[in-house]
């Protein structure tokens, strides 16, 4: 888009404007690091606009704290206490993954990320947020603990003006197919290629 401007004009009959506040959905995904973090940012712009933020982690474990739930849980915080902003909340949804595997079995983890994914639905339906992060949720659809039809159907026909955001590698062609935004992180390199643990301030 050179100088802002879209590079081709569909003759869908909306005005500029109308076709400008349209709500999209996003998917980051890719091998790449980048894309919860690319996401989180979008939160953090957000909700400068007096957007409602509404983060939804699908597998982190329940100890991993990462630094922007802390930073956005004080801004949720300051706009309860001044008005500033947006409010905001955060969720772990299900019983989660890390590089450290929760107690229990398959089962226990696919029930709990359909329990996370029938909250967002009717999330969704109350129109409760109007930006919705979806982080790490390609995982629960690739591994077949969500149905990626119905996901793709419901954010699809998400009523009002709800922006939706998700997060994680492998995105299912057809979420891609239907999201309006879509960027593929591709790593080219990376510290633990050197055998390099993760440090705080970069990756949590």
């Amino acid at each position: 888009m050179p100088r802002g401007r879209p590079t081709a004009v569909p003759d869908d009959g909306l005005t500029t404007r109308q076709r400008r506040q349209r709500p999209l959905l996003a998917v980051h995904t890719g091998d790449g690091k980048g894309k919860s973090t690319a996401a989180f940012g979008l939160a953090l712009r957000g909700w400068n606009q007096g957007w409602r933020i509404g983060v939804f982690q699908f597998v982190k474990s329940a100890k991993w704290r990462v630094g922007e739930q802390d930073v956005l849980e004080r801004l949720g915080r300051l706009h309860d206490e001044t008005g500033e902003g947006g409010p905001v909340e955060w969720h772990r949804m299900g019983s989660g993954w890390s590089w450290a595997r929760k107690r229990g079995d398959a089962d226990d983890h696919a029930a709990a990320a359909a329990e996370g994914w029938a909250e967002i639905k009717r999330r969704l339906a109350a129109r409760t947020h109007d930006l919705l992060v979806l982080d790490e949720f390609t995982y629960p659809m690739a591994w077949g603990w969500v149905d990626v039809d119905d996901v793709v159907r419901t954010l699809a026909e998400r009523p009002g003006h709800q922006h939706v955001v998700v997060t994680g590698r492998g995105a299912d062609p057809r979420l891609v197919e239907a999201a309006d935004l879509v960027t593929d992180m591709t790593k080219v390199k990376h510290p633990m290629d050197a055998g390099q643990k993760g440090q705080r301030g970069i990756e949590w």
